[in-house]
């Protein structure tokens, strides 16, 4: 009976030098967006997101170099270079930045919100994540960018999508496109969550909510922190504070949501695996995975990014040392997001972005309207 040996295990220096392209291009251009994302907060009130600048220039560098390459050995020979550290990016940089992210939040902060503040936010967030699916298999939309959507728009933006990408990268159905996925449910965040800044001020004058009342709509209507920062902030310091809280409390959602979707992903995969194996050849996907070794129902950074919650709700954490580490997520996350840009591809995109602009402005309407209604019936 024949054996098949594999190949042995790459020395760690090789396996150094392969990714040291792709990180030396990903931390060159962190640097740089970085700095134009701070020239650019002024003009935008900081209601684009670094993620989003990181993840349009990603996709331009990409685009140029997919362009190129057919045409040029040169550029060719560049590509696989900088493909291994850039993936590598992808991947792992954008989990430590979910981890990272875990100490921005402090559970009793977010039980000052009271019972109520509380459900405005388990009840948004659980029927805009739940309707916006629904949306998505009515408007046809695939499966992962409306996942990805529901999840930006019901959770934090950007990191949250971010966090439900890395879950989706483990699931061996989704396919070539997640990059472009991740990229189509970015741009709704931006967009959406941009007129929401400028619509959901006015609208709770017109309605004549209380500050309080305001601060919750807002913190649990917008998409992105810096939104809701610049949303709540026209309207007094009383809403800024009880948006960006209940801000907060949304993210503290993002764990669970994260793990059940994986844990579901995995189950179907499971169910999946025998039938596919009885029809089809061994694939790369499979050779990967060491048998009788299942991937694990909770993944390890979202571990991670509860175990940091906790140690921030301890107190013993002093302030430099939460700034720093909120400096050093945007960091990870702008490295992340430029990587997977590198992978969009642009004219695919554009070709089918209708169907998800069409999910975006209904979702847009479902968690503004879902959370209206919740803060009036339960923070009356």
């Amino acid at each position: 009976m024949p054996t098949t040996l594999s190949a042995p295990p790459r020395p760690r220096t090789d396996a150094a030098r392969d990714l040291a392209p792709g990180l030396a291009l990903a931390a060159v251009a962190t640097l740089v967006l970085l700095g134009a994302s701070r020239l650019l907060a002024p003009l935008t009130g900081g209601a684009v997101s670094p993620l989003v600048l990181a993840l349009l220039a990603g996709a331009v560098v990409g685009s140029v170099l997919g362009r190129v390459a057919p045409r040029s050995d040169r550029a060719a020979r560049v590509v696989g270079r900088v493909r291994p550290g850039t993936d590598w990016t992808a991947r792992t940089v954008l989990r430590a930045g979910v981890v990272l992210l875990g100490l921005q939040l402090s559970i009793p902060d977010v039980l000052a919100l009271g019972w109520r503040g509380i459900g405005v936010v388990v009840v948004t967030v659980t029927c805009t994540f739940a309707a916006i699916l629904g949306l998505g298999r009515l408007l046809r939309v695939p499966r992962a960018t409306a996942l990805l959507v529901a999840t930006g728009f019901s959770i934090c933006g950007a990191a949250a999508v971010s966090a439900m990408t890395s879950v989706l990268e483990r699931d061996p159905r989704g396919g070539s496109r997640l990059r472009d996925d991740v990229a189509a449910a970015l741009a709704l965040v931006t967009v959406y969550g941009t007129i929401a800044i400028f619509a959901l001020p006015p609208l709770a004058g017109a309605l004549g909510l209380t500050d309080h009342q305001t601060g919750l709509w807002i913190g649990a209507s917008v998409q992105e922190v810096a939104q809701v920062v610049a949303a709540a902030g026209t309207v007094s310091a009383a809403a800024l504070a009880t948006a960006t809280v209940t801000k907060l409390a949304r993210v503290v959602l993002l764990a669970p949501l994260v793990a059940g979707t994986g844990a579901l992903l995995a189950r179907r995969s499971a169910l999946a695996a025998p039938t596919m194996s009885t029809d089809t050849t061994p694939t790369e996907t499979d050779a990967a995975a060491p048998r009788g070794r299942r991937a694990p129902l909770v993944p390890g950074f979202v571990l991670g990014f509860l175990a940091a919650v906790l140690v921030r709700s301890t107190g013993l954490l002093p302030d430099a040392v939460l700034d720093v580490a909120h400096q050093l997520t945007t960091i990870l996350f702008v490295a992340a997001m430029f990587a997977l840009g590198t992978g969009v591809d642009v004219p695919r995109l554009a070709r089918t972005a209708r169907r998800p602009l069409l999910l975006g402005a209904a979702g847009a309407v479902v968690v503004s309207g879902v959370g209206l209604s919740a803060v009036l019936l339960l923070a009356p």
